[in-house]
């Protein structure tokens, strides 16, 4: 029974949330006709020197910041919509012809101007409907405590329902509440029509998605070979500047010790001992630089004894929740394990948390991290260069970060790599 309720609250929520969604859709409906206007008078002023070039583009803004809010409302209704539009070339940011150019040459800004029309229609319609079926079923629930109020003849209700006895009214409660069920009911899917709608027109085209792809994979294929090229150069100065500086220093020990052994054996004990003693720090550095570059507990354990491992060895508790039925590919698991490393190394250095915790599991062909932390949140990504690594790290495999810390906190960093175990 229990759980009846609970699903007939889920059900509630979902169907009052619907008729918000209709309630907002019609009001920016109707900022789609202004909108079109605006535009089509900046578009027949283009000849005019000057104030084309600068009309077209900040008019064009503005459709696009109407069409990317449709974007995000048609993502939240389940309808996933991706962002078409070219990218924005660094000289268009001060030259006014190049930004003129690279508005009126990507296809997705006409795409958006033809669907300020129909999404208008479309947004009207199912949102009125997705407002007055509901309206209209509560109408019927106060009918009657109306018609006690007011007196007989005062209402009708349905399409010939004339209430002017007191069982008349007591009849359209049933009516009232199911016109109301059904009303929250199909609010929300005519929300999901409305965005399917909406991304007929609205969505990238195939050829657009294909080059929004070649994008990213330039963009990404950069970012990993500088990354790659810094990691390198840090191993090299480490190597430069701490074991090949130990060995050296152990060499020269040595062979003051080996001109001492004959002459004064007891200093040449000391210096073998402090030969001893740098030959043991080289090798702890050796060591990690080598776990620096693939932990051997990773190796050995996989990512939940790497992550298990790593957590006992930070200063404030950290909860591990790791469940894989396998282990991902040894490039990936790698990116993995530094991501989750990166990330609660922050935690330590920024955060002034007194607990963290890591969770990760594998579904659907993605590996989820998600690293949370009770600190003071208020983290940014342009504010440093860890999330912004972890960023470069995971997007080599198309992995994506998402972050979510408002100040006062907590901070919930999610990451996800598409994978297979």
């Amino acid at each position: 029974m229990r759980v009846d309720a609970t699903g007939l609250g889920r059900g509630a929520r979902r169907g009052v949330r619907g008729v918000l969604d209709s309630m907002a859709a019609i009001g920016l409906a109707l900022t789609n006709i202004p909108l079109l206007a605006v535009a089509i008078v900046a578009l027949v002023l283009t000849p005019v020197p000057y104030l084309g070039l600068a009309l077209v583009p900040w008019t064009m803004t503005l459709v696009r910041k109407r069409t990317d809010l449709e974007r995000r409302r048609a993502s939240q209704a389940g309808v996933l919509v991706s962002s078409p539009y070219h990218p924005r070339p660094e000289r268009a940011v001060a030259d006014g012809w190049e930004r003129f150019r690279w508005t009126v040459t990507d296809p997705a800004t006409w795409r958006d101007l033809a669907w300020l029309a129909p999404g208008a229609v479309a947004g009207l319609i199912l949102g009125t409907i997705g407002v007055l079926v509901p309206l209209y079923g509560l109408l019927g629930l106060t009918l009657t405590p109306s018609w006690i109020w007011l007196g007989t003849g005062w209402y009708g209700y349905g399409a010939v329902w004339s209430i002017d006895t007191f069982l008349a009214g007591l009849l359209s409660v049933p009516q009232g509440v199911i016109i109301l069920v059904a009303g929250l009911w199909v609010a929300p899917w005519l929300r999901r029509v409305d965005a399917l709608f909406a991304r007929l027109l609205l969505a990238p085209t195939r050829a657009a998605e294909l080059r929004l792809r070649v994008t990213q994979l330039t963009v990404t294929r950069a970012g990993t070979v500088d990354a790659q090229a810094a990691e390198l150069r840090r191993i090299e100065r480490d190597l430069h500047d701490g074991a090949q500086a130990r060995l050296a220093s152990l060499s020269m020990t040595i062979g003051l010790a080996d001109n001492l052994i004959d002459r004064d054996p007891a200093e040449a004990h000391k210096l073998l001992t402090e030969a001893r003693a740098s030959s043991r720090a080289a090798l702890a550095e050796l060591r990690d630089l080598i776990r620096g570059i693939h932990p051997p507990v990773l190796a050995e354990r996989g990512l939940d004894g790497a992550v298990r491992a790593l957590a006992l060895s930070l200063p404030i508790p950290i909860t591990v929740d790791v469940d894989l039925p396998g282990r991902p590919d040894l490039p990936l698991e790698s990116a993995a394990y530094f991501a989750v490393a990166e990330a609660l190394t922050n935690v330590i250095r920024h955060s002034r948390a007194h607990h963290g915790s890591v969770f990760s599991r594998h579904a659907a062909g993605v590996l989820t991290m998600v690293v949370t932390d009770d600190g003071r949140g208020g983290a940014d990504p342009a504010a440093g260069t860890g999330l912004r690594g972890i960023e470069r790290r995971l997007a080599a495999f198309d992995g994506t970060i998402m972050l979510s810390s408002p100040p006062g906190g907590p901070t919930v960093i999610t990451m996800e790599l598409p994978c297979a175990l």
